[in-house]
């Protein structure tokens, strides 16, 4: 997302301001999202109270720099979080502002091995369990998650491939495009979270049964080869290539800037890979924003 530099004796207007509210599960990873935001030119905030991210959004704008890229990250460690944070962002909106709202979640499970790892209570458990704490939590979060521009799910990913990811997403592009990700990803290791799209491709032969594939994977060319030659392949790209040609235009006309396509196969290191980077492939070609990431390979 690019600094949008006003025409010289252009007004001044809220919209150019890049802002990013960065929100989700305590453990989820927020951390580890404003320093990859920090590495992509954002001026962070960590830890804001709702009920200052429209003041400190009038601040930055009033600075005489309408085009910082400023990042606020909230959760539930302020003592001033108030669960409006649906109401926070509207108010932005009012005023002129175009703020894209990032939830960072994981799944309960590696959430408490997280907390259990780093041996700390989580913040709203109180007298009860981990799992008390992420319950009332969710509870809290539940509208801003329901409204959020990009879910971003770490359940599989370590820090680096959570920085790459948010650097993708967040890297200089049109802010007007959808930016749209083909995640692939193997079933055995659960649908992705973030997922707006699901996609099954186990309809196609597995190249794990081919010895001299096996312990390859889709970004190389044989194994790409072999899954783009199968029988509905070719047709099955086409396809979804024309639906998402034909989604994107309204997701744009709502406001939503971000598109995560999950491709899955069995373990995520063959079919589902091969699929992801040629269908971002397609998609670049019919002049989309379109970039493959694979969640998966290498875990087996």
């Amino acid at each position: 997302m690019p600094d949008l530099v006003s025409p010289p004796g252009a007004e001044r207007s809220r919209a150019d301001l890049d802002l990013v509210i960065v929100t989700g599960t305590s453990g989820g990873g927020r951390s580890t999202v404003a320093k990859a935001l920090e590495n992509v030119g954002y001026y962070v905030v960590d830890n804001l109270p709702e009920a200052l991210m429209v003041t400190m959004a009038e601040l930055v704008f009033e600075s005489g720099d309408a085009t910082r890229r400023t990042a606020m990250v909230l959760d539930v460690r302020s003592h001033a979080f108030t669960a409006d944070l649906v109401g926070a962002v509207a108010e932005l909106k009012n005023r002129g502002f175009k703020p894209k709202v990032v939830f960072v979640d994981a799944e309960d499970d590696v959430l408490v091995r997280r907390y259990e790892k780093v041996r700390r209570a989580h913040p709203l458990q109180g007298s009860g369990r981990i799992l008390d704490g992420i319950a009332a939590e969710r509870e809290v979060l539940a509208s801003a998650r329901e409204t959020a521009d990009a879910l971003i799910d770490t359940s599989n990913l370590n820090e680096n491939q959570l920085r790459a990811r948010v650097e993708e997403l967040f890297a200089p592009a049109d802010t007007r495009r959808v930016r749209i990700t083909t995640l692939s990803f193997g079933f055995k290791h659960g649908i992705p979270l973030d997922a707006d799209f699901v996609v099954d491709v186990r309809f196609l032969p597995n190249p794990y049964w081919i010895p001299e594939l096996r312990e390859h994977t889709g970004t190389e060319s044989d194994v790409s080869k072999y899954v783009l030659s199968q029988a509905g392949a070719d047709d099955f790209l086409a396809t979804f290539t024309d639906l998402i040609s034909t989604t994107v235009p309204g997701f744009e006309r709502e406001g939503k800037r971000y598109v995560t396509i999950a491709v899955g196969c069995t373990g995520g290191k063959h079919r589902s890979v091969a699929i992801a980077e040629a269908l971002a492939d397609r998609l670049r070609a019919v002049g989309l924003s379109a970039y493959p990431h694979h969640r998966d390979m290498g875990l087996e």
